[in-house]
């Protein structure tokens, strides 16, 4: 939908609050009946009230629209002082969350982690160095890090060299047993797989940019000079790991452009194919690798040759193998700490980062970086802020399952008692800001609800589904009352669910108790 056609939308939404008769609207208000606001003698008491009706009454009006027919709804508003329920609407029907589900893990991740935790990265030797011959062999370790790069590897490599080290007599070793070996989450669809947001998790990665897409390559095709020829493709960071099958062809100038980039299943050969206007602008795409260990292994070993080190002898290149135990650390590398790392995992929405934090729960508190230890980390947490966990199903971290289950109502709790964490703050500004154009503030949000009231105060994750649409978090009202809202829309076939979030958020902005 057009950006007029959506704000068309939202004023229709917002225009059905003051116009539309509520008369036979189910009451979904939780306190008791009013007397009517007509009266000019009402107590405080009775006008909170009326304000509370005349929210649901609005609410109710959205939530009855007919693009919301045959669909599944979960809605939930709180006061976050006190955690009062104001308004529900099925407020305890589970339904699958989508990326909200990174509230949850993310949450768990700062209370057990700590906003100051950081991942690490080693290069080890079982050797020892004569002259400027390193014999033994060298092992990459990976605990997980997601923001690992090419240039951090390059380092590796010049430590290497400032050592003295020019040949390596023994084999490149990839450690990445911190995690299990268990690559994707068991309810990944298959056609999720090839791309960023299904990446492969292994404790050795590696990404491409700094929006730490761990896992992945950046893959993009380039018009050739003249029609008829193929596109240039390029490969970021440039590795042999991969292998490109260039289907394209560059057209006239004018024509239309329709490529695809995409990696079969089981392989890392990616398929480019289509066509590309002489005149054309280039195709990105973040590609998936099948097994990262390895491909962290290839752009390091370019790394070392890039710095004139390298390896002699019957040497190879091996992964899955622990590094031991007495192992000599040769030079190592930690991350940012996780309130810098919460900006791209939650404005962004990155899936890899979800994932990751999960296996990570499970390796620090139960020596298993498995996806059912680090699952069972987080639902330890939310049981502990007093959420009923046997209405909720955690499958994942990062909420690309079709399993997760959770209420609105439980959502909204879990929001309004984790304000009271030392860590709260850090969590809160990693969320995505409405309206606000800068890439890491606004993040998902930055081109929704980019006008008053709602614009640069409601800060919310956002999650989208095929079928389903959620967004949760916080907003302060007209007079600055601070509520906490949970949206989450299922089985959704229609184009606007968005817009329907959007303006319900929009109205929670705008109104006065």
């Amino acid at each position: 939908m057009k950006d007029y056609g959506k704000k068309l939308f939202l004023f229709f939404l917002l225009a059905m609050v003051v116009f539309l008769p509520f008369a036979n609207q189910e009451q979904s208000f939780v306190t008791a009946s009013k007397e009517p606001a007509e009266r000019s003698d009402e107590s405080e008491e009775i006008q909170t009230a009326d304000a509370h009706e005349e929210l649901a009454d609005k609410l109710d009006a959205i939530l009855n629209h007919n693009s919301l027919d045959g669909t599944s709804m979960s809605v939930s508003v709180r006061e976050a002082d006190g955690g009062d329920l104001l308004y529900e609407r099925n407020g305890d029907q589970r339904l699958h969350p989508a990326s909200n589900m990174k509230l949850l893990s993310g949450a768990a991740a700062m209370e057990t982690l700590g906003p100051e935790y950081q991942f690490s990265t080693e290069l080890l030797t079982d050797g020892d160095v004569r002259g400027k011959v390193l014999h033994g062999d060298l092992y990459l370790k990976g605990k997980g890090d997601p923001t690992l790069m090419k240039e951090d590897l390059d380092q590796f490599a010049a430590d290497l060299k400032k050592r003295g080290i020019k040949n390596i007599h023994g084999d490149l070793v990839g450690d990445d047993t911190w995690y299990d070996d268990v690559r994707l989450s068991l309810d990944l669809n298959w056609s999720d797989e090839p791309y960023y947001t299904g990446a492969q998790v292994s404790a050795l990665t590696l990404s491409p940019n700094e929006d730490y897409d761990a896992g992945t390559v950046i893959v993009e095709a380039h018009p050739a000079d003249e029609t008829g020829n193929e596109a240039g493709v390029t490969v970021t960071p440039a590795t042999d790991y991969v292998t490109i099958i260039n289907n394209t062809e560059t057209v006239a100038a004018g024509e239309s452009k329709d490529i695809s980039i995409e990696r079969e299943h089981g392989t890392n050969e990616i398929v480019v194919e289509g066509t590309i206007p002489v005149d054309g602008t280039m195709s990105r795409s973040w590609v998936s690798v099948w097994e990262p260990t390895g491909y962290a292994l290839d752009v390091f070993k370019k790394s070392l040759e890039e710095n004139g080190v390298r390896f002699i002898g019957n040497s190879d290149v091996k992964t899955g193998v622990m590094a031991p135990e007495d192992a000599t650390v040769l030079t190592s590398r930690k991350s940012m700490p996780l309130e810098e790392l919460f900006i791209p995992f939650m404005k962004l929405s990155n899936n890899g980062h979800g994932e990751i934090l999960t296996k990570e729960m499970g390796r620090v508190l139960h020596d298993e970086g498995s996806w059912d230890a680090g699952i069972d980390v987080i639902e330890d947490v939310i049981t502990d802020f007093g959420l009923d966990s046997d209405t909720i199903l955690l499958r994942d971290g990062s909420g690309m399952s079709h399993k997760n289950m959770i209420p609105a109502n439980e959502l909204t709790a879990f929001l309004t008692a984790a304000k009271d964490e030392s860590w709260f703050p850090a969590f809160e500004n990693s969320l995505p800001v409405a309206g606000a154009e800068e890439r890491f503030v606004g993040g998902t949000l930055r081109y929704r609800m980019t006008e008053a009231p709602a614009e640069g105060n409601v800060v919310a994750k956002t999650g989208s589904l095929t079928g389903v649409s959620a967004l949760s978090g916080y907003v302060s009202s007209q007079d600055g009352r601070e509520l906490v809202f949970s949206i989450m829309f299922n089985n959704y076939l229609g184009s606007s669910d968005t817009e329907i979030e959007d303006a319900i958020a929009t109205t929670l902005a705008g109104h006065e108790f």
